[in-house]
């Protein structure tokens, strides 16, 4: 492999050990004298660069070295920037692009119709411009989308797995995810001191836009007496059936003189929530912003008003639920890594290079037993016709999930 030159770029939400990624990628780069250039903010680096201004250049490009990336393992986020910047559906051209054209399509929401640009040929642009021989990208399923999308047109390309959620198909588990959940633990475990100390009840909302990893991961470190994920609810949702099952929760351990507890949500849910019940609003890749439905608050205040009901039948009293929700996740992702993250992420960096030393584009890294390196076709993983990616649900059948389950609250043993 002659000298060449490499661009690397990270897209969507922080994850423990892109750092390590990107340190590895630049280290082995360096051994076969290759130049790694590292495109800052995601795709917004390639489509909202001015090449022709020198402050742009610096705000979007940054040339790595040893130097620069010799101790950005050891934290947390990512050295490059990111963003949510999806070139083929722009709904607004950056101020380098305007005035040129590009394909527009129209997209409708809430009887609004706006039109969205297709910037990519931009992109194959400041690629060409740049000299880039390679392309190495690190993030989630849009990212991977982009990525496909290039592969498609040329670009020879390969793809690092990051997600938080540790739903990525192809591989066994993705970096990032023991650290945050390991964060997560340390939270739960404050909200069951808190809830033991005052006899209260805590909803906690936890990230996982598909698959329950995350929140089952938590629940399971964190001692959480209910927890529960996307897969085991059915195709829907029913707030009222969901709310009643965990007042079943309360009312058994209020039984036995434990009169707390803390219910880990997945934010996954609200995606399964009847249409009129979700959030109109979503983002650049069509995703919906869960965070607009308040789901585990509206959960908490139903659960309260449940409960009351339930208690005034009885004709007790005391009818009021010391009940409160709580998200917690999103600021997990930006903590330092762990060793074990520190170690699969650099592996992940030396296997992208390694793909691009081969010439074994439109691929994906992945590891197996021991870390070995293995590669993934992008036709594996995403769907050429609807552009959708292949998702790693937690089995409701598998070992995981059974264990999550037996670690619950059981009436007839937790006495």
């Amino acid at each position: 492999m002659s000298a060449k030159r490499i661009g690397i770029l990270t897209g969507g939400g922080d994850v423990p050990g892109l750092n390590s990624v990107i340190k590895s990628v630049v280290y082995r780069g360096s051994e076969m004298g290759c130049e790694v250039i590292g495109i800052r903010r995601g795709w917004e680096g390639l489509t909202h660069v001015d090449l022709r201004e020198p402050a742009s250049r610096t705000r979007y490009l940054l040339p790595l070295s040893r130097e620069n990336t010799r101790t950005i393992d050891r934290t947390g986020g990512t050295y490059l920037h990111s963003s949510r910047t999806n070139p083929s559906k722009m709904k607004k051209l950056p101020p380098v692009l305007e005035g040129q054209s590009f394909p527009q399509k129209e997209s409708t929401k809430e009887g609004v119709t706006s039109v969205v640009f297709d910037v990519t040929k931009a992109v194959l642009a400041n690629i060409a411009t740049l000299n880039l021989d390679y392309l190495i990208s690190i993030g989630g399923d849009d990212t991977l989308k982009t990525a496909y999308y290039l592969h498609l047109l040329g670009v020879p390309v390969v793809h690092v797995p990051k997600t938080i959620d540790n739903d990525y198909f192809g591989i066994p588990w993705t970096f990032g995810y023991f650290t945050a959940i390991e964060a997560a633990r340390q939270a739960v475990k404050v909200y069951n001191q808190e809830a033991q100390t005052t006899d209260a009840w805590w909803i906690l909302e936890l990230m996982g836009r598909k698959t329950g990893w995350y929140t089952l991961g938590a629940g399971i470190s964190g001692e959480a007496v209910r927890m529960i994920g996307p897969e085991e609810v059915g195709p829907q949702v029913d707030i009222n059936k969901l709310a009643g099952g965990i007042l079943d929760l309360i009312l058994q351990r209020e039984k036995i003189g434990k009169h707390y507890g803390v219910v880990l949500v997945s934010e996954g849910l609200v995606d399964k929530l009847p249409p009129e019940q979700r959030p109109q609003e979503v983002d650049t890749h069509g995703n919906v912003k869960f965070s607009e439905a308040f789901f585990g608050h509206k959960l908490a205040k139903l659960i309260g008003e449940l409960y009351a009901e339930e208690k005034k039948k009885a004709g007790e009293k005391t009818t009021k639920l010391q009940i409160k929700s709580e998200t917690v996740g999103y600021t997990t992702r930006c903590v330092e890594p762990s060793a074990f993250d520190i170690l699969l992420g650099s592996q992940l960096g030396m296997g992208a290079f390694k793909l691009v030393r081969e010439c074994n584009f439109g691929s994906m890294v992945s590891v197996g037993d021991n870390m070995e390196l293995r590669s993934v076709p992008f036709d594996d993983l995403i769907d050429p016709v609807t552009f959708r990616t292949r998702l790693r649900y937690v089995p409701i059948n598998g070992d995981f999930f059974k264990m999550a389950k037996a670690l619950e609250f059981r009436r007839q043993f937790d006495v």
